[in-house]
């Protein structure tokens, strides 16, 4: 994949439609304005990692009319499309399935499931099943395992693995369903949207920080540069406090203007309370950012990376007698 050609050999090889994954749409977005942008004869693309905040001005920018968002998993058995380009979605349940859940257990039967965000499990009821939530309310999605139809779970090599990945009475007892580790919310027109994995969220002065929410957030003054969130356990607290990874290797991120905006923006403990500035932030295979070495380095090992502490509305940097505050757990946050 070339950014800088993208368009170029799409106007080439006569291309009408093309796929995206990951963050392929953003580097599109980041290259210099040119004429090809838009004399291109692509109608049509689908994938899935297209972030909301870019959608409209992707599809303005090089003049592509249908953009369809996918979600799945190779292995999962839970999947949607978003077919008539509604920004932001990765899919949509029709209304009949919602009136009639038994014409979706057998079409599509995948639904969402309250989480308690502390251990990351689903809630249950009563009778011990998982409880399905309301329209606007955030939940894992989760897909009906059936072995006489399409939405069999095969599952992994390793048993374990598999046993993992399954939850058991989930909606009648004796039943399964293949837990997909994201967290979406449908609205009440049946459109779902993607909101966090349920590993990258954290908890940090009693509340549930959205990582995904955080970074859009960050991106309105970072623009189209790298970033990642996550959270990192800091000594004498409870819970994982907010760190934000940005891809700088000149340095030249405007920390004051990322600090007002993001305290003006966000509630307070959802403010990344650590900004690192890194060289280089490393991609998944398919063009995802990588969030778990950046988390088990925390704010101790980061190779000669400047980090800086949030202190009194501005990020400062952490070193000298700061540094060894936060380390011995006296630093007020």
């Amino acid at each position: 994949f070339s950014a800088s050609a993208f368009w170029d050999d799409c106007v080439r090889w006569k291309c009408t439609v093309s796929q995206y994954i990951g963050e392929t749409c953003r580097y599109l977005l980041a290259q210099p304005a040119k004429a090809t942008d838009r004399q291109h004869g692509v109608r049509l693309m689908f994938g899935n990692g297209l972030r909301p905040q870019l959608w409209r001005s992707f599809a303005e920018r090089f003049g592509v009319r249908d953009l369809r968002e996918v979600y799945g998993a190779t292995e999962g058995n839970a999947n949607l499309v978003n077919i008539d380009n509604r920004p932001g979605a990765v899919g949509f349940v029709p209304t009949v399935f919602r009136l009639w859940p038994a014409l979706a257990e057998w079409i599509l039967p995948v639904k969402l499931v309250r989480v308690d965000r502390a251990t990351g499990l689903p809630l249950r009821d009563k009778r011990g099943l998982c409880v399905a939530c309301q329209p606007d309310e955030e939940g894992e999605l989760v897909g009906k395992v059936d072995r006489s139809h399409i939405s069999a779970f095969d599952g992994y090599v390793n048993q374990e693995a598999t046993q993992k990945k399954l939850y058991r009475d989930v909606f009648r007892k004796g039943d399964a369903a293949f837990a997909s580790g994201d967290l979406l919310v449908m609205d009440e027109q049946g459109y779902v949207y993607f909101r966090d994995r349920t590993g990258d969220t954290f908890r940090w002065k009693g509340e549930n920080v959205s990582t995904a929410e955080v970074e859009a957030v960050a991106s309105q003054v970072l623009g189209l540069t790298d970033c990642v969130v996550y959270g990192v356990a800091l000594p004498g607290t409870e819970g994982r406090a907010g760190m934000l990874a940005v891809r700088d290797p000149s340095g030249l991120t405007d920390l004051d203007a990322l600090a007002r905006h993001l305290c003006a923006t966000l509630p307070p403990y959802a403010v990344p309370l650590l900004v690192r500035l890194t060289s280089d932030l490393h991609l998944t295979a398919t063009f995802k950012l990588q969030k778990g070495p950046l988390q088990r380095q925390g704010f101790q090992q980061l190779g000669g990376d400047p980090c800086f502490l949030l202190q009194g509305g501005r990020y400062v940097p952490l070193e000298g007698p700061l540094y060894d505050s936060l380390c011995a757990g006296l630093c007020r946050l």
